[in-house]
Protein backbone atom coordinates (compact mmCIF):
# COMPACT_ATOMS: atom_id res chain seq x y z
CA UNK A 1 0.00 0.00 0.00
CA UNK A 2 2.38 2.65 0.67
CA UNK A 3 4.41 1.38 -2.53
CA UNK A 4 0.96 2.36 -4.71
CA UNK A 5 0.57 5.87 -2.58
CA UNK A 6 4.01 6.52 -3.49
CA UNK A 7 3.67 6.04 -7.24
CA UNK A 8 0.69 7.85 -8.47
CA UNK A 9 -1.02 6.58 -11.21
CA UNK A 10 0.56 7.36 -14.94
CA UNK A 11 -2.43 8.78 -16.23
CA UNK A 12 -2.72 11.86 -13.92
CA UNK A 13 1.21 12.13 -14.94
CA UNK A 14 1.03 11.99 -18.34
CA UNK A 15 -1.57 14.74 -19.29
CA UNK A 16 -0.98 17.65 -17.50
CA UNK A 17 2.47 17.83 -19.56
CA UNK A 18 0.84 16.86 -22.78
CA UNK A 19 4.20 14.21 -23.94
CA UNK A 20 5.00 13.96 -27.25
CA UNK A 21 3.77 18.04 -27.47
CA UNK A 22 6.96 19.80 -26.43
CA UNK A 23 10.39 20.72 -28.34
CA UNK A 24 12.09 18.91 -25.74
CA UNK A 25 10.46 15.72 -26.04
CA UNK A 26 10.88 15.77 -29.83
CA UNK A 27 14.39 16.00 -28.69
CA UNK A 28 14.48 13.23 -26.47
CA UNK A 29 12.96 10.99 -29.16
CA UNK A 30 15.98 11.55 -31.67
CA UNK A 31 18.72 11.61 -28.56
CA UNK A 32 17.82 8.32 -28.23
CA UNK A 33 17.39 7.31 -31.66
CA UNK A 34 20.80 7.93 -32.45
CA UNK A 35 22.12 6.47 -28.35
CA UNK A 36 20.53 3.02 -30.06
CA UNK A 37 22.10 3.32 -33.73
CA UNK A 38 25.83 4.62 -31.92
CA UNK A 39 25.26 1.68 -29.17
CA UNK A 40 23.94 -0.92 -31.69
CA UNK A 41 27.14 -0.40 -34.32
CA UNK A 42 29.39 -0.64 -30.84
CA UNK A 43 27.82 -3.65 -29.82
CA UNK A 44 28.41 -5.14 -33.33
CA UNK A 45 31.96 -4.34 -33.16
CA UNK A 46 32.54 -6.43 -30.35
CA UNK A 47 31.38 -9.60 -31.91
CA UNK A 48 33.30 -11.87 -34.48
CA UNK A 49 32.00 -14.28 -36.87
CA UNK A 50 34.36 -16.66 -36.06
CA UNK A 51 33.71 -16.25 -32.25
CA UNK A 52 29.69 -17.05 -32.83
CA UNK A 53 29.98 -19.60 -35.16
CA UNK A 54 32.34 -21.88 -32.81
CA UNK A 55 30.04 -21.82 -30.10
CA UNK A 56 27.28 -22.43 -32.42
CA UNK A 57 28.64 -25.70 -33.52
CA UNK A 58 28.08 -27.00 -30.00
CA UNK A 59 25.12 -24.94 -29.45
CA UNK A 60 24.02 -26.55 -25.90
CA UNK A 61 25.92 -23.73 -23.72
CA UNK A 62 25.17 -21.10 -26.04
CA UNK A 63 21.04 -22.74 -26.11
CA UNK A 64 21.24 -23.13 -21.89
CA UNK A 65 22.27 -19.76 -22.02
CA UNK A 66 19.99 -17.60 -23.69
CA UNK A 67 17.21 -19.73 -22.17
CA UNK A 68 18.24 -18.80 -18.79
CA UNK A 69 18.27 -15.12 -19.79
CA UNK A 70 14.75 -14.82 -21.46
CA UNK A 71 13.11 -17.18 -18.97
CA UNK A 72 14.51 -15.32 -15.60
CA UNK A 73 14.54 -11.64 -16.43
CA UNK A 74 10.86 -11.55 -17.82
CA UNK A 75 9.67 -13.77 -14.97
CA UNK A 76 11.50 -11.38 -12.30
CA UNK A 77 9.95 -8.25 -14.07
CA UNK A 78 6.77 -9.42 -13.84
CA UNK A 79 6.74 -11.00 -10.13
CA UNK A 80 8.51 -7.68 -9.26
CA UNK A 81 5.88 -5.60 -10.62
CA UNK A 82 3.15 -7.18 -8.21
CA UNK A 83 5.53 -7.96 -5.12
CA UNK A 84 5.29 -3.86 -5.22
CA UNK A 85 1.62 -3.53 -6.27
CA UNK A 86 2.83 -1.75 -9.30
CA UNK A 87 0.16 -0.42 -11.78
CA UNK A 88 -0.32 -1.40 -15.51
CA UNK A 89 2.14 1.42 -17.22
CA UNK A 90 4.73 1.19 -14.50
CA UNK A 91 4.62 -2.96 -14.52
CA UNK A 92 4.54 -2.39 -18.48
CA UNK A 93 8.08 -0.31 -18.83
CA UNK A 94 9.64 -3.02 -15.76
CA UNK A 95 8.42 -6.10 -18.06
CA UNK A 96 9.73 -4.48 -21.45
CA UNK A 97 13.25 -3.85 -19.30
CA UNK A 98 12.94 -7.53 -18.49
CA UNK A 99 12.46 -9.14 -21.53
CA UNK A 100 15.38 -6.51 -23.50
CA UNK A 101 18.22 -8.78 -24.85
CA UNK A 102 21.67 -8.37 -23.36
CA UNK A 103 24.24 -5.57 -24.33
CA UNK A 104 27.86 -4.50 -24.67
CA UNK A 105 28.10 -4.02 -20.77
CA UNK A 106 27.80 -7.76 -20.48
CA UNK A 107 30.65 -7.80 -22.59
CA UNK A 108 32.85 -5.79 -20.45
CA UNK A 109 31.72 -7.18 -17.29
CA UNK A 110 32.42 -10.92 -18.67
CA UNK A 111 36.13 -9.35 -19.33
CA UNK A 112 36.29 -8.02 -16.22
CA UNK A 113 35.69 -11.48 -14.53
CA UNK A 114 37.69 -13.42 -16.62
CA UNK A 115 34.60 -15.06 -18.06
CA UNK A 116 34.12 -16.74 -21.24
CA UNK A 117 34.83 -14.17 -23.93
CA UNK A 118 33.33 -16.56 -27.12
CA UNK A 119 30.29 -17.52 -24.46
CA UNK A 120 29.61 -14.30 -24.07
CA UNK A 121 29.58 -12.53 -27.51
CA UNK A 122 28.26 -15.85 -28.58
CA UNK A 123 25.47 -15.19 -26.72
CA UNK A 124 24.37 -11.33 -27.14
CA UNK A 125 24.56 -11.87 -30.47
CA UNK A 126 21.88 -14.71 -30.26
CA UNK A 127 20.14 -12.93 -28.09
CA UNK A 128 19.77 -9.88 -29.99
CA UNK A 129 18.50 -11.92 -33.19
CA UNK A 130 16.00 -13.90 -31.26
CA UNK A 131 14.85 -10.61 -29.49
CA UNK A 132 12.91 -10.22 -32.72
CA UNK A 133 10.66 -13.03 -31.66
CA UNK A 134 10.93 -13.28 -28.17
CA UNK A 135 10.34 -9.90 -26.74
CA UNK A 136 7.21 -9.46 -28.07
CA UNK A 137 5.79 -13.18 -27.39
CA UNK A 138 6.88 -12.42 -23.80
CA UNK A 139 5.20 -9.15 -23.28
CA UNK A 140 1.69 -10.94 -25.26
CA UNK A 141 2.47 -13.60 -22.54
CA UNK A 142 3.41 -11.66 -19.45
CA UNK A 143 0.86 -8.51 -20.09
CA UNK A 144 -1.86 -10.89 -19.68
CA UNK A 145 -1.26 -11.19 -15.92
CA UNK A 146 -0.65 -7.14 -15.92
CA UNK A 147 -4.56 -6.55 -14.82
CA UNK A 148 -7.46 -8.16 -15.71
CA UNK A 149 -8.46 -6.03 -18.50
CA UNK A 150 -7.25 -5.83 -22.72
CA UNK A 151 -3.77 -4.71 -23.19
CA UNK A 152 -4.20 -4.63 -27.26
CA UNK A 153 -4.08 -0.93 -27.50
CA UNK A 154 -1.51 -0.23 -25.03
CA UNK A 155 0.83 -3.19 -26.25
CA UNK A 156 2.38 -1.38 -29.43
CA UNK A 157 3.56 -4.84 -30.78
CA UNK A 158 3.94 -4.41 -34.43
CA UNK A 159 6.03 -0.89 -33.46
CA UNK A 160 7.89 -3.59 -30.87
CA UNK A 161 9.11 -5.83 -33.71
CA UNK A 162 9.80 -3.11 -36.38
CA UNK A 163 11.92 -1.23 -33.93
CA UNK A 164 13.48 -4.91 -33.28
CA UNK A 165 14.17 -5.67 -37.11
CA UNK A 166 15.74 -2.17 -37.48
CA UNK A 167 18.14 -2.45 -34.48
CA UNK A 168 19.96 -5.10 -36.46
CA UNK A 169 20.98 -2.95 -39.45
CA UNK A 170 23.77 -1.59 -37.21
CA UNK A 171 24.54 -4.33 -35.44
CA UNK A 172 24.95 -5.59 -38.48
CA UNK A 173 27.58 -2.40 -39.57
CA UNK A 174 29.30 -3.04 -36.69
CA UNK A 175 29.97 -6.50 -37.33
CA UNK A 176 31.09 -6.24 -41.01
CA UNK A 177 33.13 -3.16 -39.34
CA UNK A 178 34.72 -5.33 -37.27
CA UNK A 179 35.92 -8.54 -39.98
CA UNK A 180 36.99 -6.00 -42.71
CA UNK A 181 38.16 -2.47 -40.72
CA UNK A 182 39.46 -4.47 -37.54
CA UNK A 183 41.83 -1.53 -36.58
CA UNK A 184 39.07 0.58 -36.35
CA UNK A 185 36.70 -0.75 -34.53
CA UNK A 186 38.68 -0.06 -31.03
CA UNK A 187 38.38 3.64 -31.21
CA UNK A 188 34.65 3.06 -32.52
CA UNK A 189 33.59 0.98 -29.35
CA UNK A 190 35.78 4.06 -27.18
CA UNK A 191 34.70 6.57 -29.26
CA UNK A 192 30.61 5.25 -28.92
CA UNK A 193 31.49 4.63 -25.33
CA UNK A 194 32.53 8.09 -25.09
CA UNK A 195 29.21 9.52 -26.66
CA UNK A 196 26.71 7.12 -24.79
CA UNK A 197 27.95 9.10 -21.74
CA UNK A 198 27.52 12.22 -22.90
CA UNK A 199 24.45 11.43 -24.61
CA UNK A 200 23.37 9.65 -21.18
CA UNK A 201 23.69 13.11 -19.28
CA UNK A 202 21.36 14.90 -22.51
CA UNK A 203 18.73 12.79 -21.88
CA UNK A 204 18.77 13.22 -18.19
CA UNK A 205 19.23 17.27 -18.51
CA UNK A 206 15.98 16.77 -21.21
CA UNK A 207 13.97 14.59 -18.96
CA UNK A 208 14.41 17.33 -15.97
CA UNK A 209 13.45 20.05 -18.66
CA UNK A 210 10.25 18.05 -19.74
CA UNK A 211 8.77 16.36 -16.72
CA UNK A 212 10.23 18.82 -13.55
CA UNK A 213 9.37 17.81 -10.66
CA UNK A 214 7.30 14.63 -11.90
CA UNK A 215 10.19 12.58 -12.67
CA UNK A 216 10.17 11.71 -8.78
CA UNK A 217 7.38 9.04 -9.98
CA UNK A 218 10.71 6.78 -11.23
CA UNK A 219 12.49 7.64 -8.02
CA UNK A 220 9.44 6.15 -5.40
CA UNK A 221 10.31 3.59 -3.29
CA UNK A 222 8.65 0.78 -5.55
CA UNK A 223 10.40 1.46 -8.42
CA UNK A 224 13.75 1.94 -6.49
CA UNK A 225 13.23 -1.56 -5.03
CA UNK A 226 12.10 -3.33 -8.45
CA UNK A 227 14.96 -1.63 -10.02
CA UNK A 228 17.76 -2.70 -6.95
CA UNK A 229 16.12 -6.31 -7.31
CA UNK A 230 15.89 -6.95 -10.35
CA UNK A 231 19.69 -7.14 -11.79
CA UNK A 232 20.41 -8.73 -8.60
CA UNK A 233 18.34 -11.36 -8.93
CA UNK A 234 19.28 -12.46 -12.97
CA UNK A 235 23.17 -12.42 -11.77
CA UNK A 236 21.91 -15.34 -8.67
CA UNK A 237 19.75 -16.98 -11.04
CA UNK A 238 21.92 -17.09 -13.81
CA UNK A 239 25.04 -18.47 -11.90
CA UNK A 240 22.71 -20.94 -9.96
CA UNK A 241 21.00 -21.77 -13.56
CA UNK A 242 24.35 -22.48 -15.11
CA UNK A 243 25.42 -24.42 -11.78
CA UNK A 244 22.25 -26.42 -12.57
CA UNK A 245 23.47 -27.10 -16.04
CA UNK A 246 26.89 -27.73 -14.90
CA UNK A 247 28.63 -25.11 -16.86
CA UNK A 248 32.24 -25.22 -15.80
CA UNK A 249 33.50 -22.30 -13.69
CA UNK A 250 34.28 -19.44 -16.21
CA UNK A 251 30.70 -20.41 -18.42
CA UNK A 252 28.90 -19.52 -15.42
CA UNK A 253 30.55 -16.43 -14.53
CA UNK A 254 29.55 -15.57 -17.70
CA UNK A 255 25.89 -16.49 -17.61
CA UNK A 256 25.74 -14.97 -14.50
CA UNK A 257 26.68 -11.25 -16.24
CA UNK A 258 24.52 -12.10 -19.53
CA UNK A 259 21.61 -12.61 -17.71
CA UNK A 260 21.29 -9.70 -15.05
CA UNK A 261 22.65 -6.90 -17.85
CA UNK A 262 19.73 -5.70 -19.93
CA UNK A 263 20.20 -3.28 -23.33
CA UNK A 264 18.78 -0.48 -21.15
CA UNK A 265 19.34 1.96 -24.92
CA UNK A 266 16.91 -0.57 -26.40
CA UNK A 267 14.27 -0.22 -23.81
CA UNK A 268 14.93 3.16 -23.16
CA UNK A 269 13.73 3.83 -27.06
CA UNK A 270 11.21 1.16 -26.93
CA UNK A 271 9.55 2.54 -24.32
CA UNK A 272 9.76 6.45 -25.28
CA UNK A 273 9.44 6.35 -29.11
CA UNK A 274 7.34 2.96 -29.56
CA UNK A 275 4.56 3.06 -26.58
CA UNK A 276 2.00 6.14 -26.89
CA UNK A 277 2.92 9.16 -24.31
CA UNK A 278 -0.53 8.80 -22.70
CA UNK A 279 0.13 5.19 -21.72
CA UNK A 280 4.45 5.33 -20.59
CA UNK A 281 4.19 8.75 -19.83
CA UNK A 282 7.93 9.42 -18.14
CA UNK A 283 8.22 5.77 -17.69
CA UNK A 284 10.98 5.62 -20.17
CA UNK A 285 13.58 7.11 -17.45
CA UNK A 286 13.14 3.90 -15.84
CA UNK A 287 15.80 1.89 -17.61
CA UNK A 288 18.67 4.80 -16.76
CA UNK A 289 17.61 3.91 -13.09
CA UNK A 290 17.92 0.31 -13.65
CA UNK A 291 21.03 0.91 -15.58
CA UNK A 292 22.53 2.53 -11.75
CA UNK A 293 21.80 -0.13 -9.68
CA UNK A 294 23.16 -2.59 -12.82
CA UNK A 295 26.64 -1.32 -13.00
CA UNK A 296 26.51 -0.52 -8.94
CA UNK A 297 25.80 -4.26 -8.36
CA UNK A 298 27.83 -6.09 -11.28
CA UNK A 299 30.57 -3.96 -9.90
CA UNK A 300 30.44 -5.29 -6.46
CA UNK A 301 29.60 -9.03 -7.74
CA UNK A 302 33.21 -8.98 -9.68
CA UNK A 303 34.86 -7.49 -6.88
CA UNK A 304 33.47 -10.21 -4.40
CA UNK A 305 34.27 -12.97 -7.00
CA UNK A 306 37.98 -11.42 -7.38
CA UNK A 307 37.99 -11.64 -4.03
CA UNK A 308 37.12 -15.37 -3.58
CA UNK A 309 39.44 -16.02 -6.22
CA UNK A 310 42.74 -14.38 -4.25
CA UNK A 311 42.09 -16.04 -1.09
CA UNK A 312 41.55 -19.51 -2.55
CA UNK A 313 44.61 -18.97 -4.56
CA UNK A 314 46.82 -17.93 -1.12
CA UNK A 315 45.63 -21.07 0.29
CA UNK A 316 46.56 -22.92 -2.55
CA UNK A 317 49.71 -21.37 -2.31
Amino acid sequence: QVACRAAPPLTSVATPFAFGQQATDTALDVILLVVLLIHMVSLGCTMEIAKITTHLRRPKGVARAVMAQYSIMPLTAFILGKLFQLGTSESLAILVCGCCPGGNLSNIFSLAWRGDMNLSVAMTACSVVLAIGLTPLLLYLYSGGVHEGDLEGEVPYKGVITSLVLMLIPCAIGIILNEKKPQCTGFITKAGMVMLLLSSAAIIVLSVANMGSFIMVVFSPSFLGSSALMPLTGFLLGYAVSAAFKLNGRCRQTVCIQTGCQNVQLCSALLKVTFAPEIIGPLYFFPLLYMLFQLGEGFLLILVFRIHDRIKQANGK
